[in-house]
């Protein structure tokens, strides 16, 4: 029998089990866990709470507070953090002015999900820098304009780099495989291409042994299969275009936010935001 991921109620339930066996400090907001916590089954809340509490010995406290709690999801959601992962000066200028495109136009555009934290700490393998996103509430529906806004908050990291250096790097590419997996699926599975029309052209999922000999484009011609790939390109075009324009009309809260993040590593998503406002970011 197939069980579902429980929606947020069912993890705040879930979590109230669990915390019985740690002392919580005051500021532990259990509902607003459950929300920053979307797809996390039973096992993984308990992973939480446990790697909450080793945290609050690790920090020699005596109660696991919200900190400890937010920095278990940051370990789950982007990996440990390298801090002995050395990177020179001008890349590290390029990671902070990446992750700022992205925030800021996460931040600009409507449907996205509200930016929690940014960092340029290195993460896991491979990330050398993070915008950490956080949905309020569970989502099972998203309307076009919002998966085009999530291309372009996508796409905000390379558009601040040509914008400031007037240059790309490699670190987009993760950034670029998910826009482009996104925007895929706009015009093959989703119909929201106004070109190709509202027809599925997914490849459906066979058995491995149906699998040989079958032809890898799909059940459509080679006229249809290019007129796919240009309107991803369009799609994609489209959503660079915008997140360029968006980090050019706030190019002073860019820079702002680009030399906040190098002089503290970390900065919350609410500090942007002030920036944004024309607001004094925060003191640390």
């Amino acid at each position: 029998m197939l069980v579902d991921r429980p929606d947020r109620k069912g993890r705040e339930e879930i979590l109230r089990v669990h915390i019985n066996t740690v002392k919580l400090g005051p500021d532990v907001d259990l509902e607003k866990l459950a929300a920053m916590t979307p797809g996390m089954v039973g096992a993984d809340l308990a992973n939480l709470v446990n790697e909450a509490a080793l945290l609050a010995v690790r920090h020699d406290k005596k109660e696991v507070g919200m900190t400890e709690f937010v920095e278990s999801i940051e370990r789950v959601v982007a990996g440990l953090e390298k801090k002995n992962r050395l990177i020179n000066p001008q890349e590290r200028e390029i990671v902070a002015y990446h992750e700022v495109g992205h925030a800021l136009v996460a931040l600009s555009l409507p449907g996205t999900d509200p930016v929690q934290k940014i960092s340029i700490i290195p993460r896991g393998i491979a990330a050398l820098g993070y915008t950490m996103q956080v949905p309020t509430e569970d989502r099972f529906l998203l309307r076009k304009t919002e998966i085009l806004n999530r291309i372009a908050s996508l796409l905000g990291g390379r558009a601040s780099e040509e914008i400031v250096f007037g240059d790309v790097s490699t670190g987009a590419h993760n950034d670029l495989a998910r826009a482009t997996d996104m925007a895929r699926s706009m015009v093959k599975e989703y119909g929201m291409s106004s070109q190709v029309g509202q027809v599925y052209f997914a490849r459906e999922k066979r058995a491995l042994f149906m699998e040989m000999g079958a032809p890898e484009g799909g059940d459509y011609s080679e006229a249809t299969a290019e007129l796919i790939d240009r309107e991803i390109r369009t799609i994609i075009d489209g959503e660079y275009a915008k997140a360029k324009s968006v980090l050019s009309g706030k190019r002073d809260v860019l820079e702002k936010g680009a030399t906040l993040l190098l002089q503290r590593e970390k900065i919350e998503g609410t500090e942007l935001m002030a920036l944004m406002e024309g607001k004094a970011a925060p003191a640390a």
